[in-house]
């Protein structure tokens, strides 16, 4: 019987694999995906699926799930240097944010309660809080598909941006075979940017807190949005946020409301909020009539009430972002993986 991929996305929709492979090694990785690329059979590499969306079709090849790859390696600490830390992309990346609090290694604390695994993180830069992996990765192995080789690129070859990365701008060509972080030592957090952040913390922007605070108030941020996966807690089946914030040129930024936010970029562009866009757009929490709705704590999350279908999803997507391009002649950009589907029209 074949795989359902729905039991290994956090929105729960997908239809079944063509195979299911679990390799155990990095060795076998590699084997499997360059045995696929030989025969000319499609590859979906599947971490924790908590940034995808797959058709109800499902996927007609080779899905390589990448959760058994586990480890976390300590190669150097030094007073002078920091921690760098070599991680494989199947290790929970949660898991290892509570770990590297744990080891006082400071840079990732704001981005606890993000679901999926490590490897998942340079392909899109994840982000949240005021931080983004990219700013503590070091270096990232990879699987590279088109020459057939393992390559290792510095962070700044990696050319992260905002939820962007070079792994996002070709996709389907690299597999991620390990991320290496250098980490500062220290039980401080690092400068803490995000204002409602800041404020639960009790401090101000720019200011440093205990780490461990910093997680807990992260969670606590988190859980309110229906942001931490809970099984009995239907807005967390999602794919997290569903749209990016968009990035507007002056222009567009200054033809909307006077209230809507603004946030100046060193590039000359502007970005919103793409959850003010969809509220003020008129689509509420808990926006929908059928299994697929808005979540009823954020309205940037799409979520599977139970039993929802990928098109569903994709028919809500679709609205929603029609809505606010009519509104504001804004055009939201979907930040999930979208596998054999689309929401262009």
């Amino acid at each position: 019987m074949a795989e359902r991929l729905a039991d290994h996305t956090t929105l729960r929709v997908g239809g079944p694999a063509g195979r299911w492979l679990e390799p155990a090694t990095e060795a076998e990785l590699i084997e499997v995906v360059a045995a696929a690329d030989a025969a000319g059979e499609p590859v979906l590499v599947l971490g924790g699926g908590s940034n995808v969306l797959i058709a109800d079709e499902g996927f007609e090849g080779a899905v390589v799930h990448t959760g058994r790859l586990r480890g976390v390696r300590t190669d150097d600490v030094a007073a002078c240097s920091g921690a760098f830390v070599t991680v494989a992309p199947g290790e929970p990346w949660d898991g290892f944010v509570a770990a590297t609090i744990a080891d006082g290694h400071v840079g990732v604390e704001a981005l606890s309660g993000i679901p999926g695994l490590v490897g998942a993180t340079p392909i899109q830069n994840v982000g949240a809080y005021g931080q983004e992996v990219g700013q503590t990765i070091a270096r990232v192995r990879t699987w590279d598909r088109q020459e057939n080789k393992v390559v290792t690129r510095s962070a700044a070859e990696c050319h992260f941006g905002y939820r962007s990365s070079l792994f996002k701008a070709v996709p389907n060509r690299f597999v991620v075979l390990s991320v290496s972080f250098q980490f500062r030592l220290g039980t401080l957090s690092a400068p803490v940017r995000y204002a409602e952040l800041a404020r639960t913390l009790g401090i101000e922007p720019g200011e440093r807190a205990p780490m461990a605070d910093v997680r807990a108030a992260v969670l606590d941020l988190r859980r309110g949005k229906g942001m931490v996966l809970d099984a009995e807690d239907r807005d967390t089946w999602s794919a997290g946020s569903f749209f990016t914030n968009p990035l507007v040129p002056v222009e567009v930024a200054d033809r909307l409301p006077s209230d809507a936010p603004r946030y100046p970029q060193p590039d000359g562009t502007v970005k919103t909020s793409a959850a003010w866009l969809i509220e003020h757009a008129g689509f509420n929490k808990g926006f929908g009539a059928g299994l697929a709705r808005l979540s009823t704590k954020h309205t940037l999350a799409l979520t599977n009430r139970g039993g929802a279908s990928a098109a569903e999803v994709v028919a809500l997507a679709r609205e929603i972002r029609s809505g606010v391009e009519d509104a504001f002649g804004v055009r939201l950009v979907p930040e999930p993986v979208l596998v054999g589907t689309s929401i262009e029209p």
